[in-house]
């Protein structure tokens, strides 16, 4: 069993980090900034976009472990996790299924510029009705000639307002549950696509995300991922991906906040001694560490499952919940170490707990994780 990086994966997570740091040097701003279409070329310059998309079309040809290493890199030299965040949803959870599962026409047709940060892709997914429950999808797509006709309304679509394409999920077959959903890629520009106002966030201020409603919306049958039916497992294995690999960016984040929380413990004083000197600050930062790295040796067994072609299922929720609920905690903690400055926004630190805050809520909530794990242990 070997837990050290080789030389090119120190090489790739050193670059990635010092490029991030060059290309994004700001702490977070205190009130919303999304991404500039300047800041998403810069990302595909960096090969953020397109980490793990084959070379073909593309992308970096990077396996899942690689890519998390990448990821981590980006999440702790970029203090907007909003950008972050942003990038991982395009790539996971929409880039992914095309390049898994789309035909050649669609691969070659999306991915170069997906992976080039050309194109902007948006998430769409939940609905109003269906967060955890995504089999009950009330957005329906009917077969037409030539193609599908999509109706209804996706709620909370990362990246929907900027996105040039949106990876979206529809029921095709009411009386076949999580059997009867199909994967489509639908064009901003389609008739019928009406892509709504950004919403107004707690964090990752940076991402916009908003409703899209497809109204008698005809989708081609060569934008269909997969085949007709195959859009709930299409979707979970996007999440697969995404539990682990998007994850790896709050991982980058936890260990950024460490290190400031360290530095702050070790420069300021009160009671005329440093404040590492207080046990009761010392021994809140051991707890920091221990959550950073017990959290770390879980992702990476998930992205090493992956790689080896394994059944990750309970090593991806394992990794979700302890890095979602460990990067929280942590945040929370730096708060209460950097005190009322750790409160307000110019130190950034108050930033890092809003952006923690619905990590224990996308990609599968925090009860979800743990539901999987129970099915996963046979109960």
């Amino acid at each position: 069993m070997e837990f050290a990086w080789d030389d090119r994966q120190r090489d790739l997570y050193d670059q990635t980090l010092a490029s991030v740091q060059k290309s994004f040097p700001d702490d977070p701003p205190a009130t919303a900034s999304f991404f500039t279409r300047d800041d998403w070329r810069t990302l595909g310059d960096l090969g953020v976009l397109g980490a793990c998309v084959p070379e073909t079309y593309g992308g970096g040809g990077l396996g899942a472990l690689d890519t998390a290493l990448m990821t981590e890199a980006f999440g702790r030299g970029c203090a907007n996790t909003g950008l972050v965040f942003a990038a991982g949803a395009h790539l996971f959870a929409c880039a992914m299924p095309i390049a898994e599962f789309g035909g050649e026409k669609l691969r070659f047709g999306t991915l170069p510029g997906l992976c080039s940060g050309e194109l902007v892709a948006g998430n769409a997914m939940t609905e109003r009705g269906a967060g955890s429950d995504v089999a009950r999808l009330a957005v329906r797509a009917e077969r037409a000639p030539g193609g599908w006709v999509l109706n209804g309304e996706k709620s909370f679509v990362s990246n929907g307002p900027a996105a040039d394409i949106y990876v979206t999920y529809a029921t095709t077959d009411p009386a076949a549950g999580h059997l009867g959903i199909t994967a489509f890629v639908v064009e901003r520009d389609a008739d019928g696509v009406h892509a709504g106002e950004p919403l107004d966030k707690m964090g990752l201020l940076q991402c916009p995300a908003g409703t899209v409603r497809f109204t008698d919306c005809l989708v081609p049958d060569e934008q269909v991922i997969g085949e007709p039916g195959q859009g709930g497992w299409i979707f979970q294995q996007s999440m697969g991906w995404e539990r682990s690999c998007l994850f790896a960016g709050y991982l980058g984040l936890a260990d950024r906040i460490l290190g400031r929380c360290v530095d702050h413990a070790r420069d300021r004083r009160q009671f005329d001694q440093r404040l590492a000197s207080f046990q009761a600050v010392s021994h809140r930062l051991a707890e920091m560490k221990l959550r950073v790295e017990s959290a770390r040796l879980l992702l990476y067994r998930a992205c090493w499952e992956m790689d080896r072609g394994g059944r990750p299922t309970m090593f991806t929720a394992l990794s979700k919940l302890a890095v979602s609920e460990g990067a929280l905690a942590c945040a929370l903690d730096a708060v209460r170490v950097f005190g009322g400055r750790g409160y307000l926004r110019p130190d950034g630190v108050e930033a890092a707990l809003r952006d923690t805050v619905p990590s224990v809520i996308f990609s599968g909530t925090s009860d979800v994780q743990r539901e999987l794990i129970a099915r996963e242990l046979g109960l």
